[in-house]
């Protein structure tokens, strides 16, 4: 025989609560709070970014951070340029998603494709790179490593930019041997890393050469 909700005393809240299992109902714990944004991710989707997603977007955010840097407004170029490395990383990912696709279906396009990835993704180590600067500037180079050593990663220390951002680690003092060692303009042997001093002032970067190696990411 059904018994009414009422005979038991419950009410329509504690029927709720207990469910159909008859047993009360576990509250939930509060969601925990999101983790910090990392601000050296050029992925990290909570990274404001510009409402025009193109090359022309970005190239923009970098004239801007130029412009900021050299009235020496270094918080609006760090904006600007970690915009502009994310506009151009979301770029050079969607054209390798591109190229996956078109493999084997249409080389042409494909191959299309390839050459964008790896400009965008020259263009966003190239903001990197400023970005890294400005940090230097306002000596926090607990922000300027990261950036750095991403660069290394992308282009290889083999290539000027990587060489570059390999020698800006040295002056930090976060490494201790020169690289390159030999050939023209290259460090000495043992030269001890500059950690005091003004860092280079960031100037606005030229428009890279088209680059086979760095790797998108």
């Amino acid at each position: 025989m059904l018994l009414r909700a009422s005979a038991l005393g419950f009410g329509l809240g504690t029927l709720l609560l207990l469910g159909a299992t008859g047993r009360p109902a576990v509250a939930q714990q509060p969601a925990s709070a999101p983790p910090t944004p990392d601000p050296t991710d050029p992925g990290n989707v909570d990274i404001r970014i510009p409402k025009l997603l193109s090359v022309r977007g970005g190239k923009q955010l970098m004239d801007e951070a130029a412009a900021a840097i050299s009235r020496q407004d270094y918080k609006t170029a760090v904006t600007k340029l970690q915009d502009a490395r994310q506009v151009f990383n979301q770029l050079s990912t969607f054209y390798q998603q591109l190229v996956a696709t078109f493999t084997g279906v249409d080389n042409q396009v494909a191959e299309s494709q390839r050459r964008r990835a790896l400009e965008t993704a020259q263009l966003r180590d190239e903001a990197t790179f400023q970005l890294a600067l400005v940090h230097r500037t306002q000596q926090e180079a607990d922000l300027a490593i990261p950036l750095l050593v991403q660069i290394i990663r992308s282009q290889q220390p083999t290539r000027e930019l990587g060489q570059k951002a390999y020698q800006q680690l040295l002056e930090l003092g976060f490494v201790d041997v020169p690289f390159p060692r030999f050939g023209t303009g290259a460090p000495a042997p043992g030269a001890t890393p500059a950690t005091t001093g003004t860092p280079p002032r960031p100037t606005p970067p030229s428009t890279p050469t088209p680059a086979p190696t760095p790797s998108p990411r």
